[in-house]
């Protein structure tokens, strides 16, 4: 009777090792912002504030980054700011201390992770793009912002064109109008009759008058 009430512990103890192993307790070294996603790119979701408590429910295995829980709320989190405690002193989150902690080694999807915690969000609508990664998407974004200027460039340009046009349109309008006024000038100029003193009179002609 005795044996079977410690295979039964055994058995139990067995059922709960997985649900243990699932978070370790972990303290932020510094003011460190936790983000959608395991880098610096992705967007801040909140600032956890040096020395607070987190439960690292688990970290990459090719980056030093690690998903953990602040009040609630979850992201990610460098290693290089978060320790733990191990053989009664802290050290900082890294793989070799994953397997020691019980933090289980585990893989980042946008689409997953942020449909689970980040539909209210107002970045959650930019999640196609940004499950490419946040080089693919600040690459888009700069693109579209690119495209975006030359576009205004574009605009600014015709609209200066077409004010030069317009200017150019002026300005030849009234040189026409001067100019046909000046034919007009001479044409009435030509049409004078002379003057008689435009003439320079000979002695004895008859036709100068005094």
């Amino acid at each position: 009777m005795k044996n079977l009430f410690v295979k039964i512990a055994a058995a139990g103890m067995l059922m709960l090792a997985p649900a243990i192993a699932q978070a370790a307790e972990g303290y932020s070294t510094a003011n460190v912002n936790m983000r959608a996603g395991p880098s610096t790119r992705y967007p801040a979701v909140a600032v956890i504030p040096a020395g607070s408590s987190v439960e690292i429910r688990g970290c990459l295995s090719d980056v030093n980054w690690c998903d953990v829980e602040f009040y609630g709320g979850r992201g990610w989190v460098s290693g290089q700011y978060v320790q733990a405690l191990y053989q009664q002193r802290r050290v900082y989150v890294g793989p070799q201390y994953y397997r020691p902690l019980g933090i289980p080694m585990i893989r980042f999807s946008v689409d997953n992770y942020w449909d689970r915690y980040y539909r209210n969000r107002d970045f959650y609508r930019d999640r196609d793009r940004w499950s490419r990664g946040p080089d693919y998407y600040y690459r888009d974004r700069d693109n579209r912002d690119r495209d975006r200027d030359n576009r205004d460039r574009d605009r600014n340009w015709r609209e200066r064109d077409g004010d030069r046009d317009g200017r150019n349109r002026d300005r030849d309008w009234r040189d026409d109008n001067q100019r046909d006024d000046r034919q007009r000038d001479d044409r009435r100029g030509d049409d004078r009759r002379p003057d008689r003193r435009d003439f320079d009179c000979r002695p004895g002609d008859p036709s100068c008058g005094e």
